[in-house]
């Protein structure tokens, strides 16, 4: 990855119902400038009011489909983090309104591993935010079990022709 330094300042928006969950966020993203929420009410305050260079949003509790629709029209990237939501159909849902990764609460602890994917690949102007799902993919396989993905097979084929980032792209972002 880049140096660090390129991320102090940018500023998050993270946005848990969960108090422990924000607060743990806090800490593993303490090079950046965090700001949080815990309702869907003071998200969306903080949405109209500031500028982000990239939020994190949990889907259960706080409204994050429509946090992540909203976030999508200003051009904030947007990461899913989600343990209640953690389903096929919402993985699905995320990318389709514009989330540039889904991950899940038990990975938390590598998130900034994702965010910086996605802060670099939006420094570069590159659509596609790095190999995430290359990471998680057995990861989903394990959870969702065998075949998930024949559900949204249409989707499944466009996601691997539109996501799937080329070796110069990935050099970009490393």
């Amino acid at each position: 990855m880049t140096g660090d330094d390129i991320f102090k300042g940018k500023k998050i928006l993270v946005v848990d119902d969960e108090r422990d969950v924000l607060e743990t966020l806090e800490e593993l993203l303490d090079e950046f400038d965090i700001e949080t929420a815990s309702t869907f009410e003071s998200a969306i305050e903080l949405m109209e009011s500031k500028a982000y260079d990239a939020a994190i949003l949990d889907i259960m509790g706080v409204k994050g489909f429509d946090l992540l629709e909203i976030a999508a029209e200003k051009k904030i990237p947007v990461l899913m983090l989600t343990a209640h939501g953690l389903n096929p159909d919402n993985l699905v849902g995320s990318i389709k309104l514009g989330a540039k990764s889904y991950i899940p609460k038990e990975k938390m602890s590598e998130i900034d591993i994702y965010l910086k994917e996605v802060l670099i690949a939006q420094e570069k102007g590159i659509e596609k935010p790095g190999n995430w799902f290359a990471r998680l993919g057995s990861f989903f396989d394990n959870r969702f079990g065998e075949g998930w993905k024949n559900k949204d097979k249409r989707f499944w084929e466009e996601f691997d022709r539109t996501f799937e980032v080329s070796k110069d792209e990935l050099e970009k972002i490393m």
